[in-house]
């Protein structure tokens, strides 16, 4: 089993929140809304986990058929990790492929993987994820590109807006 699987599961199922009418959600607790950004906690004990989740603003190609969508930004306070960026392309990766993150002239490199059927996108240097998530609380917007399985390119583009309310709600509901 990767180490990455149970946060992919995770993420699995904060995407899902996305799409479920308010309250809908009894597994996960809402903090608050910041314009384009959420911010969920859920879980208890060792199992808990706060995040900031958004949805793209764009997507392309456009009429590409994919699951749910969304980058994710993880405290996981029993792992000690805070601000833990991931993204979820509602599609499985294609394999030793890279993901790109661009956020004006500033670029990251996320490794896919495709643990449990679908995909997902890691930072592999918590220096790295420090200096993505103080470009994101700076900037305007995030555009992702991947490869699928099957060749397609995606470029996904985020608004950064509420994002730096959402982290706060984030770290204060996860004690940090």
């Amino acid at each position: 089993m990767s180490r990455f699987q149970p946060r992919t599961l995770a993420a699995i199922v904060c995407l899902s929140l996305l799409a479920l009418p308010s309250g809908a959600a009894a597994s996960a607790t809402l903090l608050g809304v910041s314009k384009n950004w959420k911010a969920f906690s859920t879980g208890g004990g060792n199992d808990r986990v706060c995040y900031a989740i958004s949805q793209p603003v764009s997507s392309l190609p456009k009429h590409t058929k994919r699951d749910s969508i969304g980058f994710l930004i993880n405290d996981w306070p029993a792992r000690k990790a805070r601000a833990q960026p991931e993204i979820v392309p509602g599609y499985k990766y294609k394999d030793d492929s890279e993901v790109t993150v661009q956020i004006g002239s500033d670029k990251f490199t996320f490794y896919p993987t495709n643990d449990g059927g679908t995909g997902s996108a890691w930072m592999k240097k918590n220096a790295e994820e420090a200096r993505l998530v103080e470009a994101m609380q700076r900037g305007e917007q995030a555009i992702v590109i991947g490869v699928s399985s099957r060749g397609t390119m995606t470029h996904d583009t985020y608004s950064l807006s509420g994002l730096n309310e959402a982290l706060a709600k984030v770290h204060g509901a996860c004690g940090e």
